[in-house]
Parts: structure tokens; sequence; C-alpha cells
């Protein structure tokens, strides 16, 4: 019983990590458009490197012949919600007033279930050993940080107020305490469903970088503007591709 009041304390404080964001806005008020793009490119750059760096050799570790083909579903099944989401919201309002983007959605539906397997990792480190548990939980907010500040650019992006931004941003952090209790009760009747929720969720990452945030910063032509998003890119993947490599390292 203490393992499992470790567990949920430490998923706890990683569900918190989703307001990451608020610090941002607590050292400057004020997001400018320019400044709202370059946090997208950071954005959409941890995207990739999520999926490439950690969450596909993931799946692949565990079941390496279906990854690819979960991928390609990922990407498919994204593609369908957001055409779903257009359609859904134009047989309300004129499409024209679409103020808050489909991108913002999806966005919280591959964080969920990113965040619901980081639960999952969790539970089952410390049904090992309360060492371990920490170990994991410490690894999990060091990935989580660069993540969440990515996940709470989209929001903002996608026409979400800064407080409805950090909520929905928490609401979506906290399918890990779900994670959390499925493990830790039930890992072992879930865990071949989870490679395929890993390959899944590395998809809907993929789509929506390369579908939805690269085409927003690429509409700036401007050489100093390329060159600041392309750097924030680089860093947002930077960020994760370092902290994967030293955890697994």
């Amino acid at each position: 019983m203490d393992n499992f009041l470790y567990a949920l304390a430490s998923v706890i404080i990683v569900s918190l990590i989703s307001f990451v964001g608020a610090l941002f806005l607590f050292f400057k008020r004020k997001i400018s458009h320019s400044q709202l793009l370059i946090m997208v490119g950071f954005a959409a750059g941890a995207m990739l490197a999520a999926a490439f760096f950690d969450l596909i050799p993931e799946a692949l570790a565990n079941n390496a012949a279906s990854t690819p083909f979960f991928v390609f579903a990922g990407i498919l099944l994204f593609l369908f919600m957001e055409s779903f989401l257009h359609w859904h919201h134009c047989q309300i309002e004129k499409c024209s007033v679409y103020k808050i983007k489909s991108v913002g959605y999806m966005n919280l539906v591959c964080g969920g279930m990113h965040n619901f397997l980081d639960g999952i990792v969790i539970a089952s480190a410390y049904l090992a050993s309360a060492p371990i548990g920490i170990a994991a939980t410490l690894a999990i907010i060091a990935h989580e940080i660069p993540h969440e500040l990515g996940d709470f650019a989209v929001l903002l992006h996608a026409g979400f107020k800064v407080k409805k931004a950090l909520f929905y941003n928490f609401l979506s952090a906290t399918t890990a305490i779900a994670g959390t209790l499925v493990g830790y009760f039930f890992l072992s009747s879930f865990q071949s469903l989870i490679p395929p929720a890993t390959a899944l969720a590395a998809g809907g990452f993929i789509y929506i970088a390369t579908s939805d945030l690269f085409p927003e910063i690429s509409k700036h032509h401007e050489v100093r503007h390329m060159a600041l998003q392309l750097l924030s890119v680089l860093i947002g993947a930077g960020a994760i591709y370092f902290v994967v490599g030293a955890l697994r390292g």
C-alpha cells in the first residue's frame, strides 16, 4: 500500500507539470504573435522528437512487427478526427468564424494518450520497487517539462485563452493519474495494449506537427523569421532528444 501511495503522489506531481506555461506568463505577461509562432515551432520540434526518439523506439522494443502499422493508423486517425471536428463545427456555425482550431483539441487528445502511458510507466516502476518508481518519476518529469510547454503553446495558438489553456492542459495531464490506477491494479490485463497505444500516440504527434503546426510557422518568409522558426524547432527537438538520450544512456 505504501508504494501505491508513493505512485499516486508521484503522478499528481507529474500532472502539475502541465502548469509550466504559467511560469512563462509570470515573467512575460503578453506574448506577441511572432513569439507565439516561435513557441509553436518549439512545440512542433518537441512533438516530432517525442514521436521518433521516444514513442516509436519504445513501441518497437515491445512489438516491432505491428509498430509501423499503428503509427500509420495513428496518422489516419488524427486526420479523420480533424476532418470530423471541422465538419461538425461547420454544421453549427459559419466556418469563417471558427475561433478555436481543431488542432488544439487534437493536441489535448494525443497529449492525454501520452500522459496515460506515462502513468502506466510510473505504476509499473513502483510495482518493482520504490527507488525504481522514484527514478521513473524523475525521468518523466524531465521530458514532460519541454513537452507540456509545447502543448501550452499549441493551445494558445489554437485560440484558447490563457486560463482555459492552462485548465485544459491540466485536464489532459490528469489522464496520467488514470494510467497509474489502471497500471497498478490491472497492468497484466492491459500490458499487450501498451505498444499499439504508444505507436498510435506517435502517429498523432507526427500528424499534428507536420499537418497543422509546420504550415502555420512557414507562412512568414522573411529570412529572420525563418531562421528563428528553424531554431525553435531544433531547440524543441533537441530538448526531447537529449533528455531521452540521457535517460536511456
